[in-house]
């Protein structure tokens, strides 16, 4: 009904009986799109809380499940949430695959999939803190390689710089102190080259 966008929110206890009743966590994906969109027009927004108990309910155990590329419906559904809650959905799932065993490959490729095409620029910036939180892997190198995609593609901040840098420094760090780690990976040393390309004002 027209009414319903403009209807209270429920508050998280609610929410989270209302996804298990709805069973949203296992509805099929023509229909996880279709509630995707009806999430947009909602008033007033949902809030940091409430997105992330949706963005857990909606897409952790599909994208966790993943074994081959994702639908498109699933793409669909994920990129109609992040035009919205882009935060939320990197709190809950970015985290989950970057702390998840394993090589996770389809996994990753969503998550650079996010960054390069979905995710808002605030949103990569955290992608990249919650990537330097976690040990650094082989599956780890093409998500920071993406990240520093967007922010070629994305116009600097009235300061000059695209990442903060407290951020900036703390990836240069690491890095330089994975560096022994990595000395026959051809992916890092692509990072590092892009790296000091971006930044190469600001690298010394």
């Amino acid at each position: 009904p027209a009414a319903v966008p403009n209807a209270p929110c429920p508050v998280p206890p609610q929410l989270e009986g209302l996804c298990s009743f709805l069973q949203l966590s296992t509805c099929p994906e023509p229909s996880l799109v279709r509630f995707c969109s009806w999430l947009l027009p909602l008033s007033p927004a949902l809030s940091h809380t409430s997105a992330a108990i949706l963005a857990q309910q909606l897409f952790l155990r599909r994208v966790l499940g993943l074994t081959q590329p994702p639908s498109r419906h699933l793409m669909a559904a994920l990129t109609s949430f992040c035009s919205k809650y882009s935060h939320s959905l990197c709190r809950v799932l970015v985290a989950a695959v970057l702390q998840g065993p394993g090589e996770g490959a389809e996994q990753t490729k969503l998550l650079c999939e996010l960054v390069e095409e979905c995710l808002e620029p605030h949103s990569v910036q955290l992608v990249l803190s919650q990537v330097l939180e976690v040990p650094l892997s082989e599956k780890l190198l093409p998500v920071l390689q993406a990240v520093l995609g967007r922010q070629v593609r994305s116009p600097p901040c009235p300061t000059g710089e695209v990442l903060p840098p407290e951020l900036l420094d703390l990836l240069v760090l690491t890095l330089c102190q994975q560096a022994p780690a990595f000395a026959t990976s051809l992916n890092f040393a692509r990072l590092v080259t892009a790296v000091l390309t971006v930044y190469q004002s600001q690298v010394s």
